[in-house]
């Protein structure tokens, strides 16, 4: 079968790159099973599966790549093998869903997310399957084959008994992560905050984030790659996650959780699927609620939190999921 990754970034990540790590842990898993499985991504991507491509690495990691040029002949190549495959698992979005008519295959795709309601045409005429990465994240317009939660690898996810006394907010720096709320958060709580991600919106960053941003209070830590994730994580005493905006999933949440770090976010997207009350977090509608359960995630018990996370999103959980449907739509 073929992976079609994305190539904004190597696959798996150095830093971040979400869509990469999920289609790598997905690579893996199947290949330990058994499965001959060609991951279409950058070249310098690393991974026991067999490896195609024509992108020489990741267009977010070069100005001199025009991502939209390098997407498409990313896409047309993998087409012109599809040929060659029982299945086609796309975690490219909408580009490939345009020419899935020429797909020699059957295509599964998974959606990472709508970046907007203008994409969907794409969607409805598109020749293949569709899976969604949580209930709340998809639409009335499609017809889906399943829900696939994401999973993790719990290897590099270490349980950290003792979280500490800071707060951390983990993912890009965005209106819609709401960075500037879990400033306001922690600073009513009287808690330090650590900020760890990619700038995704330097006016954003400028006007509302970097200003309190003193190296006390509020340390930024840049993007973390994955050696430092789960020390960050682990050492908090809670991961916050104000979002603005209906989060499909959310990786660094359920990452939180399964270092032993509970949760404390916004009830929106997936947020009520992914936390479970009292146990991995807390879930709470504005900054006032999010300011008592800092109080009060104290008193969670990191050892169950890390339990409930574990049984949940591991990438074993996740490559179970994802053979079942396609023994399901081959079958």
């Amino acid at each position: 079968m073929a992976l079609l990754g994305p190539v904004a970034w190597r696959t798996p990540p150095v830093h971040y790159g979400p869509w990469e790590l999920i289609t790598s842990l997905l690579a893996e898993g199947l290949t330990a099973r058994g499965v001959d499985v060609t991951l279409f991504a950058t070249l310098d991507s690393i991974t026991k599966a067999t490896l195609d491509g024509v992108a020489v690495h990741g267009y977010e990691e070069d100005p001199e790549l025009d991502g939209r040029v390098w997407e498409a002949l990313h896409v047309g190549y993998a087409l012109q093998r599809s040929g060659d495959f029982d299945l086609v698992h796309n975690h490219l979005d909408w580009l490939p869903l345009a020419f899935s008519a020429l797909c020699r295959a059957p295509m599964l795709t998974t959606i990472h997310g709508f970046s907007g309601p203008t994409i969907l045409p794409a969607y409805r005429r598109a020749h293949s399957a569709f899976v969604s990465i949580s209930d709340a994240d998809r639409s009335p317009d499609l017809d889906y084959a399943g829900t696939v939660y994401h999973g993790v690898d719990l290897d590099q996810l270490p349980f950290t008994e003792d979280g500490g006394e800071d707060l951390v907010c983990f993912g890009r720096i965005h209106p819609d992560k709401g960075t500037d709320m879990a400033i306001e958060i922690a600073r009513q709580a009287g808690r330090r905050l650590v900020l760890c991600g990619i700038v995704q919106d330097e006016e954003f960053f400028r006007s509302h984030v970097e200003p309190h941003i003193d190296g006390d209070q509020v340390i930024y830590r840049g993007s973390v790659g994955p050696e430092d994730r789960a020390r960050v994580l682990g050492g908090s005493v809670a991961l916050l996650h104000p979002i603005r905006f209906a989060e499909p999933f959310g990786l660094s949440v359920v990452e939180s959780m399964i270092c032993g770090t509970p949760v404390i976010a916004y009830r929106k997207g997936s947020m009520p699927e992914v936390i479970d009350e009292g146990i991995t977090g807390h879930l709470v509608d504005d900054v006032d609620q999010a300011v008592h359960a800092v109080k009060e995630v104290a008193t969670l018990d990191r050892a169950a939190c890390r339990t409930r996370a574990r049984s949940r999103f591991g990438a074993d959980r996740m490559v179970d999921d994802y053979l079942a449907i396609y023994r399901k739509l081959l079958g």
